[in-house]
């Protein structure tokens, strides 16, 4: 009895010893005696106790720091460096196998491999190419780790320069530089402001003069326009006055030519005849001196009208 318990209990404890799980994050190699025997994907899988040895690796994406160091510029200045390699394993049998079997430790290879490639791609660099093309530094040293990391089953993923700082002294004077630069940034604001707001006060007054010279134009062509309109009126009623002057001393300038006439004609008669309801009969009396008296046809046949002295007018007997 208790030789079968002591079995049982062998038996379960070789059992959970055999038994790994792989999650999907992981690959595995299994080894017997040392020697590779098989690849192992995510899921359940089986060894012997004590003869095989599975080895479980990590096949997502991972970071190394470079860690900082002190790189010599080609203008000879001390700068340190620091950046950062993300990398990781490739899922594939072969890859992981050599990232197991062909190199001893991949992330400290990695590590010194970035340190020392950073030193060969900066120091051909003044500090100011270096603090300036930071992406094509980066490009650099993410092509010599692609090509090194292959063999060991690694794909690089990507490469970031953290910081290039120079050393004290000549980082006071370049901050000073840039407060410098920033000063005279700010001036040039505050300049190119106070023009531009001058330049609104120039426009807004020209605007304005501009409106009050069309305003006073408007003015003094409606007061024009006014004054033609006044002339206009004035020299169409003058002209009416003459027109209406014209037509009244041509009728009388008319009958004094016939008057003239008669007068010269009958300049010893005392008499004159002339049909009845003439216009000329008012204006011969008072050229003539004479008073107008109507006379009947039946008086006198061959006369209209006769012709008296007029009596004389009051002036000329005060006279």
């Amino acid at each position: 009895m208790i030789e079968i318990i002591i079995g049982i209990i062998v038996l379960c404890v070789f059992v959970g010893l055999s038994i790994r799980i792989i999650r999907p994050t992981h690959r595995a190699i299994i080894e017997r005696f040392g020697k590779y025997k098989r690849f192992a994907k995510p899921g359940l899988s089986f060894i012997i106790p004590f003869v095989e040895r599975l080895i479980q690796v990590d096949i997502t994406e991972r970071m190394v720091d470079a860690e900082k160091q002190e790189i010599i510029t080609k203008d000879r200045l001390n700068a340190t460096v620091d950046a950062q390699v993300y990398f990781k394993v490739k899922p594939n049998e072969d890859d992981v196998k050599a990232s197991q079997y062909n190199v001893r430790n991949y992330k400290w290879q990695i590590v010194n491999l970035a340190r020392t490639t950073l030193r060969n791609i900066i120091g051909n660099l003044s500090y100011d190419e270096a603090n300036c093309d930071r992406k094509k530094i980066n490009g650099k040293l993410e092509e010599v780790l692609r090509k090194e990391a292959a063999p060991w089953g690694i794909e690089l993923v990507r490469t970031e320069l953290k910081e290039i700082e120079p050393p004290k002294p000549v980082q006071e004077s370049m901050n000073e530089v840039i407060k410098a630069e920033n000063d005279k940034k700010a001036a040039v604001d505050l300049a190119t402001a106070t023009e531009t707001e001058a330049d609104g006060f120039k426009r807004a007054a020209i605007k304005k003069a501009q409106g009050q010279r069309e305003a006073e134009i408007l003015e003094a062509e409606g007061i024009a326009k006014a004054i033609e309109l006044k002339a206009d009126a004035k020299a169409k009623a003058i002209k009416a006055v003459n027109e209406a002057g014209n037509k009244y001393f041509v009728g009388n300038a008319k009958h004094l030519k016939a008057l003239e006439v008669t007068q010269a004609s009958f300049e010893n008669n005392s008499k004159i005849i002339v049909p009845e309801g003439s216009s000329i009969v008012n204006l011969v009396g008072d050229m003539a001196g004479m008073k107008i008296v109507p006379v009947k046809e039946e008086s006198l046949k061959p006369h209209k009208a006769k012709l008296e002295p007029a009596e004389p007018k009051p002036e000329s007997r005060r006279k």
